[in-house]
């Protein structure tokens, strides 16, 4: 198939997650393809710090055992998932509850049974001081009344198997607005839906498109939260890794495409038959004149470690109280322990938005009333800030953006899709059927099998 004047068949620019799974789809159908990335390293937003056997995430998106593409990715195969503690805490009215685990099938009865347990606090957890919060209120209890949590825990049972087509012809709207429109009581919709769905979006406003959150909570209810073992980089230099020797290049900085070239920096220019430049938006758009830039979402993730573990179990802690800067906290080396060396603790914390002035001291008072327990022994390890960290998806959003520009010249990421590593790797996939398409080549996807680990 390659033509003497040309170098590789195709020159995917940028080795994120999304350029990385393109790769994969065009050399199973045997398109000779060069991954460039001008980084020294592969995965992009989705980078590890290590620190003294701490592995620290930059970002910390959340993931869900129910992506399809984590099983359909050609390369994951060996990917192992370490999955949270079904549903997730709730930290409300100065104290922690159990939420968000659908309905099972027992009808009403299960629904009912569903939430005595949502409304149960935690087994393991500290719970704050009587004297230290504020009272209760008995007639409007956290989270809304035990007939409020059994609708709840419907709702997400029934939203697990709504098929996406249907999610997808919803009326859009904003997705804060969306939620107070459907009827859910407002403690409901302030005391676990909003605070969880800030945490999957990483929009604390709520601004993003109803139907982007329809899917985040579909994803949610139909599987479990969930890391990548050993950081979030492991994606990436899983699928890297996987690829034949010789086909990531980083290191090797793009200056300019057109459909049959690329000119890099300090390494000449590659000749091909076509490129998918595969980088973040505002990296697409230098190369791709015109391109749309999408808004951006902040995330700031804080990281800390101590001697004692402030949180027994490998759950995902939501502040619907919003005391403080951080949005939703986890033990994380509870949830994957090849994080953190052992005999200590890792606590990550994640912010939406930009870090305050004294972010160490902010931090560590809000955790000291979501964990119960006294933080100024904590040690601080990181404070990971990227103003850019998740592309904004506000109504109207085009779940599916054009991947195809003209013949020859593609584009791909979480910038077309959805603003997740679902999103990401779907795009991926996208762009390497348009290019085989293009390129008068068929081939048939096939799915991997996923390996799940759970928690220690």
């Amino acid at each position: 198939m390659l033509e003497p004047a040309y170098q590789a068949d195709v020159v995917i620019v940028g080795a994120g997650v999304a350029g990385l799974a393109a790769a994969h789809r065009l050399n199973s159908a045997g398109v000779t393809t060069v991954v460039l990335e001008a980084a020294p390293y592969v995965g992009g937003r989705m980078t590890t710090e290590k620190v003294d056997g701490f592995r620290l995430d930059r970002i910390g998106q959340l993931l869900s055992t129910s992506y399809p593409e984590l099983r359909l990715t050609p390369g994951l195969d060996r990917l192992a998932l370490r999955p949270f503690a079904p549903g997730v805490l709730v930290h409300a009215d100065g104290r922690v509850h159990r939420a968000g685990e659908p309905a099972g099938a027992g009808g009403a009865r299960g629904a009912l049974d569903a939430a005595r347990a949502l409304v149960s606090p935690p087994r393991r957890v500290r719970q704050i001081p009587a004297a230290a919060v504020p009272p209760v209120s008995r007639a409007f209890p956290p989270l809304g009344g035990a007939l409020d949590q059994a609708r709840l825990a419907a709702a997400l049972g029934r939203i697990a198997t709504v098929p996406v087509e249907r999610l997808l012809a919803r009326p859009e709207r904003p997705a804060g607005r969306a939620l107070a429109a459907r009827g859910m009581p407002a403690r409901t919709v302030e005391g676990f839906l909003r605070p969880l769905l800030a945490a999957l979006l990483c929009d604390p406003d709520l601004t993003t498109s109803s139907r982007c959150a329809d899917l985040a909570l579909r994803a949610f209810a139909s599987g479990r939260l969930c890391v990548p073992e050993g950081g979030a980089d492991t994606l990436p230099e899983l699928l890297a890794s996987a690829l034949p020797p010789g086909t990531v290049r980083t290191g090797v900085r793009v200056t300019s495409v057109s459909t049959t070239s690329v000119t890099t920096a300090d390494h000449g220019e590659l000749r091909c038959r076509a490129i998918l430049v595969a980088t973040d938006a505002h990296a697409a758009a230098e190369l791709l004149p015109g391109l749309r830039v999408p808004p951006f979402h902040q995330v700031t993730v804080v990281h800390h470690t101590a001697d004692e573990v402030p949180l027994a179990e490998p759950a995902l802690l939501l502040d619907a109280d919003r005391r403080g800067p951080v949005a939703h906290t986890a033990v994380i080396s509870q949830v994957d322990p090849t994080r953190a060396p052992v005999g200590r603790a890792l606590i990550s914390s994640t912010i939406l938005g930009a870090p305050p002035a004294d972010t160490d001291r902010a931090v560590r008072a809000q955790l000291a009333a979501l964990y119960g327990t006294a933080t100024h022994r904590w040690e601080l390890l990181a404070v990971h800030h990227t103003p850019d960290a998740v592309p904004a998806m506000p109504p109207p959003h085009d779940l599916r953006r054009p991947v195809r520009l003209l013949a020859g010249l593609y584009v791909c990421g979480d910038h077309r899709d959805t603003s997740t590593v679902q999103g990401a790797l779907h795009s991926g996939h996208r762009a390497a059927r348009a290019l085989l398409t293009d390129l008068g080549v068929n081939s048939a996807p096939t799915a991997t099998p996923l390996t799940a680990s759970t928690a220690a």
